[in-house]
């Protein structure tokens, strides 16, 4: 009974107990995919703007399900035990808030307009040196997201980490309340989502709301070095939070970059925690890294434990698959250089890769080349923003760049001739030109929204030239 993750007594009382079938002594884990679902798990059907779980509950049977939780309206015959509720969403609500409830984990909660999931992944090698540790998967952040991952916090975890996004105000209160941090880090703010909100501050605002969950003698985590410092600082008082932890470059952060030098392969890092110099490798190249690093460390030390030892786990830290994971491939009897940026954009994390291609040692790429998809939801200021990436890419000595998308033609048309590859509207017109553009000792970056579908652009160039061995070390995304 105690390897279950839930007894059938804590989901009837979590949930209640209309039931029919041969309810199980309990579940090994909770699932709202039938594609990903384990033998011996909960299917939750989820009602989702495209599809119905409810019309894979059979499937999920199929596939092994100990038991499903269904609508009260649902009434086809099934072959296994169903959990009837009001709404399954909220069933995943109240499953979370349970998980919670019952756990003596130390929790870290991350929100910001960007780098999430790449400091979730660092908390995670950084806390499994220190204990067992609970992280959301991928970037399950949203309404389902979060209460997902709640529900799979294993009873006994020491700590978990979950991420917290939203593209619009008020989106994130209810999560953060569910999740109920001790410790909560806002990243940066930066112009994501725009499209949304009318100014920048209004984002950060809005990213605020993560203080609302905050447990009494906890802490937040706030970038001393971003605009929006002095703001959230003071709706971090507002909300009760008596801790604030600062990282970055200035001088007054409790959490602080003394020096880095990087490298194709990643950065070190000299640092200050609360006036104790220590050093640490990191595994990723990336300012940006390096500073989302500062916050999950100072996270980890306001958690009481030994963040410096922690800090030894980020030489293992490598960029997931989508957000700057590096593979060497094999052309025209040398080698290329590829960064996969596809997942996702907007213009600080365009200017972070951007930074990341131009600080490649000279022998790394005989051309560094940037291939650029759409950034998307940036509203009336689209354009300008996108044409003020030609001012990054010449600071940055970026020789080459390939655009795809209507949005990105504003950057083609801001760039010098020198350093225009190619435009098309989209991805899959441009695979073919930019695949017989490639020669040895290219580096190329790919990187747009996961709209602009850019991931095709980096499949295209793993199918046509075979990896080299060894490959690159990259972290599960």
């Amino acid at each position: 009974m105690d390897d279950l993750l839930w007894t059938a007594e804590e989901l009837t009382a979590a949930l209640g107990e209309d039931w029919s079938g041969e309810l199980p002594k309990g579940v090994n884990g909770v699932s709202i995919d039938t594609r990903t679902l384990q033998p011996g798990d909960l299917f939750v059907a989820i009602r989702g703007e495209r599809t119905d779980g409810h019309e894979y509950i059979e499937k999920a049977f199929e596939a092994g399900a100990a038991l499903a939780v269904v609508e009260a309206g649902y009434d086809a015959v099934s072959t296994g035990a169903l959990l009837r509720v009001a709404d399954t969403l909220e069933a995943l609500n109240a499953l979370g808030r349970a998980g919670r409830q019952r756990s003596k984990a130390r929790i870290v909660a991350v929100t910001g307009s960007v780098g999430k999931t790449g400091t979730k992944e660092m908390l995670r090698l950084m806390l499994s040196r220190l204990g067992s540790v609970h992280v959301s998967e991928k970037s399950y952040n949203n309404h389902w997201g979060v209460p997902l991952s709640l529900s799979r916090l294993p009873r006994d975890a020491d700590y978990a980490v979950f991420e917290i996004g939203m593209n619009h105000a008020g989106e994130i209160t209810p999560l953060t309340q569910m999740v109920r941090p001790n410790a909560a880090i806002i990243t940066t703010i930066a112009p994501v989502h725009i499209e949304f909100f009318e100014t920048v501050a209004a984002i950060a605002e809005a990213k605020a709301e993560i203080f609302a969950g905050v447990t009494p003698g906890g802490a937040v985590i706030l970038n001393r070095d971003n605009e929006h410092y002095e703001l959230l600082a003071t709706r971090a008082g507002e909300a009760g939070v008596t801790r604030i932890v600062r990282f970055g470059s200035a001088g007054d952060a409790e959490c602080r970059l003394v020096a880095i030098n990087p490298s194709a392969e990643g950065s070190s890092v000299e640092a200050e925690l609360f006036g104790i110099a220590f050093a640490y490798r990191l595994g990723a190249p990336g300012e940006h890294l390096a500073m989302n690093s500062l916050a999950a460390i100072a996270a980890i030390q306001v958690l009481g434990s030994d963040a410096i030892h922690a800090s030894g786990a980020l030489a293992e830290f490598g960029a997931p698959a989508g957000r700057g994971a590096q593979t060497r491939h094999t052309i025209d009897g040398g080698a290329l250089l590829l960064i996969d940026e596809a997942y996702n954009a907007n213009p600080a994390s365009m200017s972070a890769a951007l930074k990341v291609l131009g600080s490649l040692p000279e022998n790394e790429g005989a051309r560094r080349i940037a291939v650029l998809g759409d950034m998307l939801e940036l509203g009336v200021q689209s354009d300008a923003l996108h044409a003020g990436l030609a001012t990054v890419i010449e600071e940055n000595g970026v020789d080459l760049v390939y655009c795809s998308g209507r949005r990105m033609a504003a950057l083609f048309a801001a760039l010098p001739e020198a350093r225009r590859g190619l435009w098309a509207g989209t991805s899959e017109a441009l695979q073919q030109p930019l695949l017989e553009a490639l020669g040895s000792g290219d580096a190329v970056m790919i990187k747009g929204s996961l709209g602009s579908r850019m991931g095709v652009l980096v499949e295209a160039i793993k199918t046509k030239f075979p990896q080299c061995t060894p490959p690159a070390k990259n972290a599960a995304a």
